[in-house]
């Protein structure tokens, strides 16, 4: 009796020794059924196995993301058979259950001699099997509790072992308890073991590799020196060439970093979005492609490594099919934190520039041959004189919209804001998604023109793309649209002919040669258009530009606000973009687009040649074959400020008695402003009007009274 006592004890000890936390979890189903109605097939316990984790895919359905779901337990997805390195079964087996191919499920000889030995034993020695542990695995009801295993529990466990060999091939019992089993603290299965100690998935295991984890399976929460001293004995048995310092070695390391990451997860900010409240194993299809989510993330970081020199620790990009919205990559952060830099707001710097000179375009304001005044300008506002600057301080003269564009030149560009007005050129950021924009306009001043308001990098791209897309503007998406689901909507913010002309630009190297030079990494080998942008004090630093298919944005800079020494966009975020442009277009160039309807093509000429004879784009209606420059005191007179239609907001923080809008004219030497009927004083100067709510006509006059021009605005 006490001989059949100590065998049903041998039989159970070994299970006993590998504790089965979480295995309810993966199994229960299946347990239930092995319960009730006996073993549970292969197929039903691994349909019932569940991940700790939700897996991101990328548009090919291939694991691109993780995050964890379950913290109780770390599980990775099943892993087949074929998929584990041989070297680990061989290992399991010799530590574990040297008779497994020849037993059918209970190892009645080897329990008999580890009885013979427990009987003189204080310690029980085991001889569970394989098959045994597995079964325990998979029912509830045959796990130890605190006091071991009850006698009916003990022999429940054999006979469904017996059942689990009758009904399973070796093979599928061999798979099930690799995935099921606890190798180390909340390591279970030989996903998460390999990936946890080793940094590599399960078939990359070498034998040394694969005895540690066997040796761990009879104590997972053994010492490290117990662990390697038992591995050292396997690799004895094994008569493996590694010696017991390697082992030892190989076990501390492995000990002392637990859950080792292998490399940088590619898209984390990414599965924080669309992962969030997925259950775990589930798995979630994204618009990304992997293989351009991880070149662009090295490109990123192999960039920031080269500008360390240069204070710049952080970077971000962003890269959007242009005909779906689909994101293709989203690097939010290539240092490995926690900020996401592409939903972080930053200061825009000259990346709004396009926007403001397609506003003028489309209003018919300038063409892209006009001629701009590239020389110092002070602007008075309610806080002070405003005077902007060029990027290196100097000032070029006379210029085309092309040349003050491409070139990037700041005071023609807030010429052009006084042009158009800074309520419309806020409205038509809003127009193409830049929602950050929250403050009124007035608070903006016209260092808007200039990028000083905070926009994210998301947003800004695909403002972008909606040049490259003709002014048609779309919402971007991350998640994968499955089927026939319907395509996105779209909206016209921009005009075609406007945005066409502002892509010429952008694409003309020769047109920005005057800041930038002919080489640089703007100028791809087909045709994009592109703008970077700095803000400042060099805090941010941007690369923004298409192709006909693809939209890409690239930002570095610190995101504690640090400033950048000695970066610009051709030194900072432009070789990013490079790279990445030519990644995607590896294949295929990308094509110029076609003029759309309304705009034409004229041969023009500057008198004097302030700039060379060329072919230049218009819209129709507004082509002229001779750009001539008008004198001073030939310029016909207009008023500049207020526009037409313009609407003037009265800002709340402002005491009215100090709030004051300023006339501008052009042309005004000898005429006199007059307002609703009033007359206020002479227009050689800019007039500080308190305004009033309302509706205003304001008129420039001669000596004679006469009516020279007039403009309508109104002050709420």
């Amino acid at each position: 009796m006490k001989l059949i006592a100590a065998t049903l004890l041998a039989l159970a000890g070994a299970a006993q020794g590998a504790p089965a936390a979480g295995a309810a979890g993966p199994a229960g189903p299946a347990g239930a059924a092995a319960a009730s109605t006996g073993v549970p097939t292969p197929e039903q316990v691994r349909a019932a196995y569940r991940s700790s984790e939700a897996q991101l895919l990328d548009r090919h359905g291939q694991p691109v993301q993780s995050l964890r779901i379950d913290m109780k337990v770390r599980r990775l997805p099943w892993v087949a058979l074929a998929d584990i390195s041989p070297s680990l079964p061989a290992a399991v087996l010799q530590a574990e259950d040297q008779r497994f191919y020849e037993h059918g499920g209970v190892d009645w000889s080897a329990a008999t001699k580890a009885a013979w030995d427990n009987l003189f034993r204080s310690r029980p020695r085991g001889a569970s099997t394989i098959t045994m542990q597995l079964a325990a695995q998979l029912d509830p009801h045959l796990q130890a509790s605190a006091k071991g295993r009850s006698w009916g529990q003990k022999w429940d466990q054999i006979k469904a072992a017996r059942q689990l060999d009758a009904t399973w091939t070796k093979p599928q019992i061999m798979e099930a308890y690799l995935n099921l089993v606890s190798f180390r603290g909340e390591l279970q299965g030989v996903g998460a073991a390999a990936r946890g100690l080793f940094g590599k998935a399960p078939s990359g295991l070498n034998l040394t590799e694969s005895m540690i984890l066997a040796s761990l399976l009879r104590g997972p929460g053994a010492a490290p020196k117990v662990v390697w001293q038992r591995a050292c004995a396997l690799s004895r048995e094994l008569k493996a060439p590694a010696t017991c310092n390697e082992i030892e070695l190989r076990t501390l390391v492995a000990m002392g970093r637990p859950l080792l990451a292998a490399e940088l997860p590619p898209a984390p900010q990414v599965a924080q979005q669309l992962l969030t409240g997925a259950s775990g194993g589930q798995a979630v299809r994204s618009t990304l492609d992997g293989d351009l989510q991880r070149y662009a993330q090295t490109a990123l970081r192999q960039q920031l490594m080269t500008l360390r020199e240069r204070n710049v620790n952080d970077g971000a990009l962003v890269v959007l099919d242009n005909a779906s919205g689909e994101i293709l990559a989203y690097v939010g952060n290539a240092g490995g934190g926690e900020v996401d830099g592409v939903a972080a707001l930053r200061q825009a710097g000259s990346t709004l520039k396009p926007f403001l000179y397609e506003l003028a375009l489309e209003r018919k304001l300038i063409t892209a041959a006009s001629v701009m005044d590239d020389t110092a300008i002070d602007i008075s506002t309610p806080s002070g004189l405003y005077i902007p600057q060029n990027y290196d301080k100097d000032f070029k003269g006379h210029v085309s919209v092309r040349t003050s564009l491409a070139s990037s030149l700041n005071v023609p560009a807030v010429r052009t804001l006084v042009m158009t007005g800074m309520e419309r050129f806020y409205e038509r950021l809003h127009d193409v998604g830049l929602s950050s924009l929250t403050e009124s306009p007035d608070f903006y001043g016209y260092s808007l023109a200039l990028g000083s308001a905070e926009v994210s990098l998301l947003e800004l791209s695909n403002a972008y793309r909606t040049l490259a897309n003709g002014g048609m503007y779309g919402a971007v998406t991350l998640g994968s649209r499955a089927g026939a689901a319907p395509a996105p909507t779209s909206r016209r913010a921009l005009d075609a002919r406007a945005a066409f002309i502002v892509g010429d630009i952008l694409s003309d190297r020769a047109a920005r040669s005057l800041t930038f030079g002919l080489k640089n990494e703007l100028a791809t080998t087909f045709w994009s258009a592109v703008k970077t942008g700095t803000s400042k004090d060099m805090r941010d630093n941007w690369c923004m530009g298409y192709s006909d298919k693809y939209t890409v944005g690239v930002w570095v800079g610190n995101f504690d606000g640090q400033s950048m020494w000695d970066v610009s966009g051709v030194t900072g975020a432009a070789p990013v973009w490079r790279d990445v442009m030519d990644y995607l277009h590896r294949g295929q160039a990308g094509r110029a687009p076609q003029p759309p309807a309304g705009v034409l093509r004229q041969q023009i000429v500057y008198q004097p040649a302030v700039e060379s004879a060329r072919g230049e784009w218009f819209i129709a209606g507004t082509e002229t074959p001779v750009i001539a420059l008008v004198q001073d005191t030939q310029r016909a007179a207009k008023i500049l400020y207020p526009g037409e239609a313009s609407i003037i907001a009265i800002d709340p923080d402002i005491p009215d008695a100090v709030q004051r809008v300023f006339f501008q004219a052009q042309a005004g030497k000898g005429l006199y402003w007059r307002l609703d009927g009033a007359d206020l004083g002479q227009a050689n100067a800019d007039y500080a009007w308190r305004p009033v709510p309302g509706a205003h006509q304001l008129a420039l006059i001669d000596a004679n009274a006469q009516v020279v021009a007039t403009t309508r605005f109104h002050v709420r």
